[in-house]
């Protein structure tokens, strides 16, 4: 698991190039939108300081991802001049898709369960350095920075709400939060179709759920489930986890898009979903903002 110092050393590394993102006032709390990140989303964060401690990238990075860490790698591998192949799932938006080839990606599309298997089969090839969404010491260090600045900004803080799903951001932030003030209650936010960490921290030990069902909610970047290692992170530092619809959801993306003037993606609203329900106090994470723009245009319609 990893400490303090960790994250702090990651705050270092990647403070040059990543947004140090406000609290933003919103209903009787605050949000922290990190869909104001240059990729729209805080998995830069982690995959910036993941790449710039790798002692052997010449031969480039690979990385699986269903879009917003896809596009984290992207970013830090032309930043670096190093090639990137990224492995997405076939059920992509492909919003996320095109920004990832955009940033310099060479993509592959498979299937929602083979991710994984091609993602290793082109590090075998090629002999490149794998950069996984969450289950790497490196990539929670930097998540964990999100913590470190929310302190900073509201020291009194009470509780700090984030989203979960293969447990990189909350193993982080939970980390940084609880070593410095283990008072503030942290707790996590997962979609009701995709809530196998609630499951877990229930029956005390990590259950898996059929990825086929964890694909049918809209927030499709929290689809992925906890490794060992964010699992140990969250049974040690997760207060709870309230979880939330697809109505709720989609009503908080509208809520941010009207209310606080920020765009977020249904993965990215799911925090602030969690928040309203147990009635808006403390910070909640936006996590996201790389919405499909038919969506967001008609749930705006209604």
């Amino acid at each position: 698991m990893i400490a303090l110092p960790e994250i702090r050393s990651a705050a270092k590394v990647i403070a040059p190039h990543v947004v140090r993102t406000p609290l933003h006032p919103f209903g009787a709390g605050w949000i922290k939108p990190e869909n104001l990140q240059p990729i729209g989303a805080f998995k830069l964060r982690g995959a910036l300081n993941a790449l710039a401690r790798l002692e052997n990238r010449a031969n480039g990075v690979v990385a699986y991802s269903s879009g917003n860490h896809a596009q984290a790698v992207a970013f830090a591998a032309r930043l670096h001049g190093v090639p990137a192949a990224i492995v997405m799932p076939d059920n992509t938006p492909a919003v996320k898709i095109e920004a990832t080839k955009a940033l310099g990606a060479e993509v592959f599309i498979v299937g929602i369960t083979e991710r994984v298997e091609r993602a290793e089969a082109l590090v075998a090839e090629r002999g490149a350095a794998l950069i996984p969404p969450f289950d790497h010491p490196d990539v929670i260090a930097g998540q964990g920075t999100i913590g470190l600045e929310i302190l900073e900004d509201l020291p009194d803080v009470e509780a700090v709400v984030v989203p979960m799903s293969g447990g990189g951001l909350i193993s982080g932030v939970a980390t940084a939060i609880k070593s410095l003030r283990p008072d503030v209650r942290v707790l996590g936010a997962e979609p009701e179709l995709a809530a196998d960490i609630a499951e877990s921290l229930k029956t005390g030990e990590l259950v898996r759920w059929d990825p086929l069902k964890r694909a049918q909610t809209a927030a499709d970047a929290l689809r992925d489930e906890p490794s060992a290692l964010t699992w140990a992170h969250i049974e040690a530092h997760v207060d709870d986890v309230i979880t939330v619809s697809e109505d709720e959801i989609l009503t908080a993306v509208v809520d941010l898009a009207r209310r606080a003037r920020l765009v977020a993606e249904p993965s990215g609203a799911v925090a602030v979903a969690a928040q309203q329900k147990v009635g808006g106090a403390g910070v909640a994470i936006v996590s996201g903002g790389n919405v499909d723009p038919g969506l967001l245009a008609r749930l705006l319609a209604t």
